[in-house]
């Protein structure tokens, strides 16, 4: 659906969530003639990257049947209806079909306002693209039944361990505002192969930066001329011992000597850790995408990306008392 559709951001959404799922937004395009708002909605699910089988002509004409192709103001929009340039119309996604991911979720705590979970790989935090089911937001709303609950942060599809999420919609603007403002600390931990001859021990902590960009559509992100916009710790580098090694080789066949590399971002770009190792000359093992992008990017259930979200602390800014989650995930991370 390209820049067609997209999840409600600058209006609210008239429809109320469905199995986990927002309603999706089209805006008709400037400069085209008008056009019936069922040819127009044909047109949009015809174009689909990702379409269900069952999104047929007739479940199209169905949505308007069912009163589910709405304006801004919740009114149904009649299949003949004339849309405009500028106008708005929300309608419910059918979800292609989408291999299910092998992995649970896990509680690590939840309170009155937060539930943090252990992101297993290969989940996406939230839906957008070709994964919508098999996300964490719609397995949790589902899950819960709580139709309110959003992250408060995300992690990449690929990357595992402690991940957050807002249960009070009235509390979505402060810890929202909290991420935002890096009042988090967060602590990774990544298995790449051990280079003493590039950091040895006496350098660190060493002190990552540069200027990420990802231009939309595209898989991987780059490092660009300007001024920094991403900033990582390298904290700790601790090679591993014959028995984790040996546990790496039996995923991923016989690799140089690998290391325990503990990350602390103060920046949350795309993929910015997994950026900065690459460009350390250290990718961490397992990544689809740093330094090649493979066709599979992350297909394979049996090989991890070996990146682990291992901790989040931050001062819990209503009850002022101060939290701290741990990932249970082991590193080197074995499935």
């Amino acid at each position: 659906m390209g820049k067609t559709i997209s999840h409600l951001r600058a209006l609210r959404n008239p429809l109320p969530v469905k199995d986990g799922l927002n309603a999706s937004r089209i805006r008709f395009p400037e400069h085209t003639a008008p056009l019936s708002a069922y040819e127009w909605l044909l047109r949009v699910v015809a174009r689909q990257r990702y379409r269900h089988p069952s999104d047929t002509d007739a479940e199209v004409a169905a949505r308007f049947n069912r009163g589910e192709v709405v304006d801004c103001y919740a009114q149904p929009i009649s299949p003949d209806q004339l849309m405009h340039p500028g106008e708005n119309m929300w309608f419910y996604r059918i979800p292609a079909e989408e291999t299910p991911v092998p992995f649970p979720i896990r509680t690590l705590a939840q309170t009155q306002s937060l539930l943090v979970i252990d992101k297993p790989p290969f989940l996406a935090t939230m839906p957008r693209g070709r994964h919508i089911v098999e996300t964490a937001l719609t397995k949790l709303r589902r899950e819960t039944g709580n139709d309110d609950l959003i992250p408060a942060h995300r992690l990449d599809r690929l990357t595992s361990g402690v991940l957050a999420f807002i249960v009070r919609r009235q509390d979505r603007g402060i810890y929202q505002n909290l991420f935002a403002a890096s009042k988090t600390d967060k602590c990774y931990e990544a298995i790449a192969d051990y280079r003493p001859d590039l950091f040895p021990q006496e350098s660190l902590p060493l002190q990552w930066t540069s200027r990420l960009a990802k231009t939309p559509g595209t898989v991987d992100a780059r490092v660009i001329d300007g001024p920094a916009n991403t900033h990582t710790t390298v904290i700790r580098i601790t090679p591993l011992n014959s028995t984790e090694q040996s546990s790496i080789e039996a995923i991923y066949g016989p690799q140089p000597p690998q290391a325990r590399y503990e990350l602390r971002p103060l920046t949350g770009k795309t993929h910015q850790l997994r950026v900065h190792m690459c460009a350390a000359g250290v990718p961490i093992l397992g990544d689809p995408i740093y330094p090649t992008v493979l066709d599979h990017l992350g297909a394979d259930f049996t090989k991890p990306l070996q990146l682990v979200a291992k901790s989040l602390s931050f001062v819990d800014p209503l009850s002022e008392e101060h939290m701290c989650f741990s990932s249970s995930y082991p590193t080197p991370l074995t499935l």
